[in-house]
């Protein structure tokens, strides 16, 4: 995982466009500085990264494995890969992260740590590497989230963790970060872990050094597999961790294509969508400079999404320098596109994925025809157990339809 030093403000510098930096009150700066120390310290640590090795593969369950999904080849005539992140405990890619953040919480000697949750994922992940090391948690979740994702809010709730309700804003996953930055301005024993690659310096490069093992092992899995580079890699973005641990691995292929795919929502109008590269311009949200929905005056804009961890109005500015730098694009899937790829990934591999990956699935499934006999890898970043209720609900009538 990569650990370095940066100037700050801390740029992700792309021709005239600069993306990330620090952009934060007075009253945080030093825990931001407490923290980078903390972590270049813990990059040279043998012991430190000695023992998140032992958990990553005995407790986590890492590697995960890069699975060839024949029979949905077959069906779309594109050659697809999956990355298995929802086969990690937990069931997604945010203990990757967690395990690491908590570590160095304690290392630092924290007490307790604050979390934010939208999906519920990283709650969840949070709360169990907290229980696992010993530490105080608490988890900052927005009521439309917490009511559709209620199995994630108990399973937090059992580990241990509390688990804070925000009922103001849009009460999604942006208003919980916000709560979480407050609460972490006035807690001194406690350590921010942030869960996307977002957010003031050092949190976008932390996280993604947590979550770029996922890249780096699909990488060696699919060259022994299959003998070459995959033609794609494709996985979701909301504020893009699990995209841009997949990206590290190949961002030095030039042959290998990377494609980012955001909420399309239900529509292109104005609080529709969370397609922040589409409807978005550069702004600056949550301490970072990156692309945002917002209106003429500044102001950030609604956003909607089937997915909890899509509905976010920006995105991290690492995708952000990987854009402007012609490296990366970035599409969107609807609501319905998500739903389809969830709904033939299930039939035909037995796999419930979750919301969020099933929106990178609905991209291929949609592009199927341009993509035909290219090799595609998919990171499916996490399992489809926290979603039913909402799947149910959109697919129950059709269902009722069909037995009709």
């Amino acid at each position: 995982m990569s650990h370095e030093r940066f100037e700050r403000p801390t740029r992700f510098t792309a021709g005239a466009d600069s993306f990330g930096g620090v952009f934060a009150p007075e009253t945080l700066m030093d825990n931001l500085f407490a923290l980078e120390t903390a972590w270049i310290a813990a990059g040279e640590d043998e012991s430190f990264n000695s023992e998140l090795t032992r958990l990553l593969e005995t407790y986590a369950g890492r590697p995960t494995p890069t699975y060839h999904a024949r029979r949905l080849s077959e069906a779309w005539g594109v050659d697809l890969w999956l990355k298995r992140e929802d086969l990690l405990h937990t069931g997604a890619h945010k203990l990757n992260n967690t395990l690491g953040q908590c570590l160095l919480a304690r290392s630092m000697g924290k007490k307790r740590i604050l979390a934010e949750t939208g999906a519920g994922q990283h709650g969840v992940a949070s709360a169990t590497a907290a229980a696992l090391l010993g530490l105080e948690c608490v988890v900052y979740m927005g009521a439309l989230d917490a009511a559709r994702q209620a199995p994630n809010v108990e399973r937090m709730r059992l580990l241990g963790a509390g688990v804070r309700i925000v009922e103001h804003g849009q009460r999604t996953l942006k208003d919980a970060i916000n709560e979480a930055l407050r609460a972490w301005v006035t807690d001194t024993e406690a350590h921010y872990v942030l869960g996307s690659a977002l957010g003031p310096h050092p949190f976008p490069s932390i996280v993604a050094g947590y979550q770029e093992i996922i890249g780096h092992e699909a990488r060696a899995q699919f060259l022994t597999a299959h003998g070459g580079l995959p033609d794609l890699a494709v996985a979701c973005v909301g504020g893009g961790s699990n995209a841009i641990g997949l990206f590290r691995g190949f961002v030095d292929d030039a042959g290998v294509e990377l494609v980012g795919v955001e909420a399309g929502g239900v529509g292109t109008e104005e609080g529709q969508h969370a397609a922040r590269f589409k409807g978005g311009r550069p702004g600056v949200l949550h301490g970072c400079l990156s692309y945002l929905l917002q209106d003429e005056d500044g102001q950030v804009q609604a956003t909607r999404s089937i997915s909890a961890g899509l509905d976010y109005p920006s995105v991290g500015p690492e995708h952000a320098a990987l854009r402007a730098a012609g490296r990366a694009r970035y599409e969107s899937a609807t609501d319905e596109e998500a739903l389809a790829g969830f709904k033939d990934l299930a039939a035909r591999e037995g796999i419930l994925a979750a919301l969020e990956s099933s929106h990178a699935l609905g991209w291929v499934r949609r592009e199927r025809e341009a993509l035909a006999g290219r090799s595609v890898l998919v990171n499916l970043s996490g399992r489809g157990d926290k979603d039913m209720a909402t799947i149910l609900e959109v697919l129950a009538p059709e269902q009722d339809g069909e037995g009709s």
